[in-house]
């Protein structure tokens, strides 16, 4: 009989430590979208934008590991994991949050599992469970009880929507190539390269956006708990654990997020939730139940 250490990583339970992954980089990443309504008030998008891999970047680059070569056959994976990662869905969230409120973009933001799933299947191959496949598929009805309301009000919140729908489908496609490189190098030889190709590929956007943007001490602070926390830690710990779990299991993170970004949006920016959103986030969060199940 197998034990856990041998069982491919999409099929082992989960340990203490990687549930503590899970909720650190759920928790920071709910809480970002809080920050970087902050941020926004008194900038633009694209300043937000540029400052989140750069100060992630930042964070990390003090680590020794995250020095390690990589080999040059990966370096191609590398920037195509720079743009889906982070320099795109990173664009996409803070254009979308001038048009839609932050606990409704953090709640859109789990659908990535939907899309880690069908660009699994379609582009690389990834076999899954019946019990994962539901739980996915639940999360997707969660998604739509809480986006299709939105988006079928037209104008600038459709907008917004169809915006996150993009980054996350973006996020669905670096989760799959994330793991592999992951597992071959580490989290931090992989994420400092990354977040490396991100900075540059966001920097023409961020010159943009300090031209157009006013200084404050709430948004400088937001930007670097965005960027340090969010697009460094979080980052740090959900390649670590895509590494450990499969890249399936890892997007279960995302279901953490709706919640705590709607708790955020509510109690500090004193925003709505509608009882469409109250129930899309339950089913969710049952569909994270689900996703975090092995067996067939």
């Amino acid at each position: 009989m197998n034990t856990p250490a041998h069982l491919p990583v999409e099929t082992r339970p989960f340990t203490w430590f990687d549930w503590m992954l899970l909720a650190s980089a759920g928790g920071i990443w709910g809480s970002s979208f809080l920050f970087m309504d902050v941020a926004l008030e008194v900038e633009h998008p694209g300043m937000v934008t540029f400052l989140r891999p750069m100060l992630g970047l930042v964070a990390l680059l003090p680590f020794s590991a995250a020095r390690r070569p990589v080999d040059r056959a990966d370096r191609g994976r590398i920037l195509l994991l720079g743009i889906t990662w982070m320099a795109f869905p990173l664009t996409m969230f803070p254009l979308a949050q001038q048009w839609i409120d932050s606990s409704l973009a953090g709640m859109m933001n789990g659908a990535m599992p939907v899309m880690t799933i069908v660009v699994g299947a379609a582009i690389f191959g990834l076999r899954t469970g019946p019990i994962q496949i539901a739980g996915v598929t639940v999360g997707l009805v969660g998604i739509l009880l809480i986006g299709l309301p939105t988006a079928t009000t037209g104008g600038t919140r459709a907008v917004g929507v169809l915006l996150v729908v993009l980054a996350i489908t973006s996020y669905g496609i670096a989760a799959n190539l994330a793991g592999p490189l992951q597992r071959r190098y580490g989290s931090l030889p992989v994420l400092v390269r990354v977040l490396a190709v991100a900075t540059v590929a966001t920097m023409p956007f961020g010159l943009v956006g300090l031209a157009a943007s006013s200084w404050s001490w709430p948004a400088v602070a937001a930007n670097v708990a965005v960027g340090f926390g969010g697009t460094g830690l979080a980052y740090l710990a959900a390649a670590t654990l895509i590494g450990r779990v499969g890249p399936v299991r890892m997007s279960v993170v995302t279901y953490l997020v709706p919640v705590v970004a709607a708790v955020l949006g509510v109690a500090v920016l004193g925003e709505t939730l509608s009882v469409w959103l109250v129930a899309g986030g339950g089913v969710l969060l049952g569909g994270a139940w689900l996703t975090t199940r092995t067996g067939a």
